[in-house]
């Protein structure tokens, strides 16, 4: 069946188009309220819970995960579950965030008496302020629209994206008053590219003990090439006899070894490595080591100690392999 084109882009503007507006709408429910809540929030010394039924069950777990994300630790709870167990879960030390369009779902008014009872602060997301469940809350946020973007005014539509982008403005406000850092953040995703770039240290992809390749000056040519093709890292490093690091061969050397003509069988490592050569610290992250290579055009990097004796070394493929390129 061949759909109407230019209907289906009509109806989709006009979903964007309520939803924007009701997002913009919400920046004048921005009150002292809100000021309120970032306060319970900040001096909160538990967790914060979040619930929700339904459509705003599923907003809410979005807004704990990125609360826990952002340096406020946050779950969610099923208020369902909540009745029959889960409650459990639940500490005098906690906060709940509590949301409901309607201000009047059952599973969340069943679980606020259990709330009060332990003195536990409660913030409620309501599109109606006088609703039960707003009249009960520490404090109450207001999500109310003036329509749902479906044109039965029935499915959620700009409430669940007006609760998400006010859960939002909670967990960025609450980053920016904690200072909040990208290193922080990185804690956290530490199997995202940012965790590996901000966390992962040059120590822990570099190649060291009897995998490193090194060769002692006075070593012949030949023998150094030995070295870099049983080590597979495609250079080798070139040390004196206290380990300090004196210079490196890599692949690119050897090609321009041959270049000029050189007989492998009788040249000395000592005139054919690039010494002094580039070599990055120990405790350095791996994304610096990438920065490093990138500028000098480089694809191998020793790494050494404050006394420069060498560690370890590494290549763009282990940087590769770590996703930190």
């Amino acid at each position: 069946m061949k759909l109407p084109t230019d209907q289906l882009k009509s109806f989709a503007c006009d979903v964007i188009g309520i939803e924007a507006a009701a997002v913009a709408e919400l920046a004048n429910h921005i009150d002292d309220q809100f000021v309120r809540a970032c306060e319970l929030l900040y001096d909160c010394r538990g967790r914060v819970v979040v619930t929700g039924m339904g459509k705003s069950g599923h907003i809410g777990g979005k807004i704990a995960a990125t609360l826990a994300s952002t340096g406020t630790p946050a779950f969610f709870v099923h208020p369902g579950e909540a009745s029959h167990g889960d409650l459990g879960m639940i500490t005098d030390q906690d906060l709940v965030i509590a949301i409901s369009n309607s201000g009047e779902t059952q599973e969340l008014l069943n679980i606020v008496p259990i709330l009060r009872r332990q003195s536990i602060a409660l913030i409620t997301m309501t599109g109606n302020a006088q609703s039960r469940l707003a009249q009960q809350a520490t404090v109450n946020l207001n999500i109310r629209v003036e329509k749902e973007a479906c044109p039965l005014n029935l499915a959620p539509t700009s409430s669940t994206t007006v609760t998400l982008a006010l859960g939002d403005a909670l967990a960025v406000s609450l980053l920016k008053i904690r200072g909040f850092t990208a290193e922080d953040f990185a804690r956290s995703h530490p199997g995202g590219k940012l965790g590996r770039r901000l966390l992962l240290g040059v120590s822990d992809v570099m190649h060291s003990g009897v995998a490193l390749p090194a060769v002692s000056l006075g070593t012949s040519l030949r023998d150094a090439l030995v070295e870099m093709t049983a080590k597979s890292l495609g250079c080798t490093t070139i040390v004196d006899a206290s380990g300090t690091l004196i210079g490196i061969y890599t692949d690119g050397d050897l090609r321009r070894t041959l270049d000029r003509g050189v007989d492998i069988n009788t040249a000395i490592i000592d005139d054919e490595m690039t010494a002094p050569c580039q070599a990055i610290d120990v405790d350095a992250l791996a994304v610096d080591a990438l920065n490093l290579m990138e500028a000098r055009k480089i694809n191998a990097l020793p790494v050494v100690d404050a006394r420069r004796h060498v560690m370890g070394a590494l290549n763009m493929l282990d940087l590769l392999r770590a996703g930190v390129v």
